[in-house]
């Protein structure tokens, strides 16, 4: 029998990258959604059984189109994981309103796009795991995030009502909080005397990912929070 096919949106040289490769390891295909081809492309001969598809996350006709031609190639998704990020920092008088909408259109809408696309084939069958990775600002609205709290706060309202109607249709939704700031090359370079202790590795985060993934439906998990252990909070 062919592996199960995990879908991972925003697939990016942290976090998508890692989810890719911790789901590979753990016995599944990986569908990877980005924008940027060259680096899809590349993941893809690296990973083995992975596919890579160019879409835009916040284009519904585009996403179901993805979605089609992936289960064609590949089969349904047995997993989705909404990773595809828009964030803006400044105030509520600093941000342009432009901006705050396409994060939306990203955090919130993307991700509505994807499990509509993806739910009705997992609730066929009885099972499925859809989930979104989140951040602090699902639950505060600091002054400098205007411009993406409100958008992940939203992704997580909608991911909880998802949770609601499908859990007792066998797919189970979660919802991951990282607070924290994710070990990057560009973080680093904006935060150059913060020492390791301080960044979350996205392999932590996949490994989380994957660990909710294979929970028993007895004991599923909604709202996972993730944090280095320094990190005060």
């Amino acid at each position: 029998m062919a592996k199960p096919v995990c879908l991972i949106s925003g697939v990016g040289p942290g976090t998508g990258s890692a989810l890719a490769r911790r789901f590979a390891e753990g016995g599944y295909r990986p569908a990877m959604i980005a924008r940027n081809a060259e680096r899809l492309e590349a993941l893809e001969k690296e990973i083995d059984g992975s596919k890579a598809y160019v879409c835009d996350v916040t284009d519904e006709t585009a996403v179901n189109e993805t979605v089609a031609a992936l289960v064609k190639d590949m089969g349904q998704p047995e997993i989705l994981i909404h990773n595809a990020v828009g964030g803006t920092f400044g105030d509520f008088m600093e941000i342009d309103p432009a901006d705050l909408q396409r994060n939306f259109n990203i955090n919130s809408m993307g991700f509505l796009y994807l499990a509509r696309a993806c739910a009705p084939a997992m609730v066929e069958a009885g099972h499925g795991v859809i989930i979104a990775s989140g951040n602090t600002s699902a639950l505060r609205g600091k002054p400098n995030f205007a411009g993406f709290a409100p958008t992940k706060a939203a992704q997580r309202i909608l991911a909880e009502s998802m949770a609601r109607t499908l859990g007792p249709q066998g797919v189970h939704v979660a919802y991951i909080v990282i607070d924290a700031v994710i070990d990057l090359a560009w973080t680093r370079e904006m935060m150059p005397d913060a020492n390791d202790d301080y960044f979350i590795q996205p392999a932590s985060i996949a490994d989380t990912a994957f660990n909710i993934a294979e929970q028993d439906p007895s004991g599923w998990s909604f709202n996972v929070e993730l944090r280095p252990f320094g990190e005060v909070w």
